[in-house]
């Protein structure tokens, strides 16, 4: 399994192995997300919800400088109300499409990852980056707030108060302070980020891909509940994974001393 699959312009899947890597590719605007590569991003998650091969999706940019600097605030000064709200859902779509992916996400990190850019990092499950990084929701500075999850999945992140502080100052942080609030989860060396996010996925796409997207489900849709509705949850994904086939393939290898040949379902 391998290749690379364009989704218009500005956005490609390139596949290795289990590992689906979901390229921003815009350099000429530091990945700012038009409506048409909005629509892309949109395209490019329903395909891969879709693709039982695709264990763990990273998201990576082509530019040197920048994972994605947020929305294309020229398109958008072109816009009248009308056109805007008729854009709203395309865009949405976008941050959507990789917050709802079933399988594990890892973003791979590294210059400005602004507004709707770090948007589309908080909407995966890990991120990675590397000393270059430079991370934030300036939205309120330019007259809006964030709408890409950030109000939403930033304070699941690192709290209420420090999620508050962080947009209404609309403070962009850098490499080390963003991994000090846990902003990101993994600091790697410089230039490092996009290959330490693959390798980091090909560890997890070697465990059982009806696994993997269970506890997913488990935890995404656990967060927040208490703890008896919670427990609940675990066990309807629990029941979910319990009588198939990766659950058997999984107890037999175990006990031959094998690696597990997953059927995936």
């Amino acid at each position: 399994m391998g290749g690379e699959q364009r989704f218009g312009e500005f956005v490609s899947v390139r596949r290795h192995a289990y590992v689906a890597e979901l390229v921003l590719d815009r350099p000429g605007a530091m990945n700012a997300v038009s409506t048409d590569m909005a629509r892309s991003i949109g395209s490019a998650c329903a395909a891969l919800a879709e693709d039982r091969d695709a264990r763990v999706v990273v998201v990576t940019s082509t530019h040197a400088r920048a994972f994605c600097v947020g929305a294309d605030l020229k398109e958008r000064n072109s816009f009248s109300d009308a056109e805007l709200v008729r854009q709203r859902p395309t865009a949405r779509a976008a941050y959507t499409g990789v917050l709802e992916l079933p399988m594990p996400t890892v973003a791979a990190v590294h210059g400005f990852a602004l507004g709707g850019g770090f948007e589309l990092a908080l909407a995966c499950d890990l991120v990675v980056a590397d000393p270059t990084a430079v991370v934030g929701l300036p939205e309120v500075s330019v007259g809006v707030i964030p709408g890409g999850g950030g109000t939403q999945l930033l304070p699941r992140r690192v709290g209420a108060a420090r999620a508050a502080e962080l947009i209404f100052t609309a403070r962009r942080v850098e490499a080390a302070e963003a991994r000090e609030l846990g902003l990101v989860d993994l600091l790697v060396g410089e230039g490092e980020d996009r290959t330490e996010a693959l390798a980091l996925a090909e560890r997890i796409a070697a465990n059982s891909p009806v696994g993997l997207r269970a506890a997913k489900r488990a935890l995404r849709l656990g967060h927040g509940l208490d703890l008896r509705a919670g427990l609940e949850v675990e066990d309807a994904a629990w029941r979910s994974v319990a009588f198939s086939g990766d659950r058997a393939e999984g107890v037999a290898a175990f006990n031959e001393k094998r690696k597990p040949k997953w059927p995936g379902e």
